[in-house]
């Protein structure tokens, strides 16, 4: 019988094709679903968090298809004169 032995993770290895380079501009980046972090996003918002003013001049990337959309919704969301 072959007994368990344990192992420790140290992360991907050096020549792995997912690891990304430490100097890289996604060093500090995570991918998420937009669903994920909408709906905690609106209750910060609703609820006036403080934390949110320390994000507010960060940069998001979004696609192309959810930028014309919320161009086109700000546009219709205007007051009419």
């Amino acid at each position: 019988m072959v007994e368990p032995r344990l192992r420790i993770y140290y992360g991907p290895e050096a020549g792995s094709e997912t690891a990304q380079d430490a100097d890289g501009p996604a060093a500090n980046t995570v991918t998420v679903p937009l669903r994920e972090v909408f709906g905690w996003l609106m209750d910060a918002v609703h609820s006036g968090r403080t934390w949110l003013s320390d994000f507010e001049d960060d940069e998001v990337t979004i696609s192309i298809d959810l930028y014309e959309v919320i161009l086109a919704y700000q546009h219709f969301r205007r007051p009419s004169a």
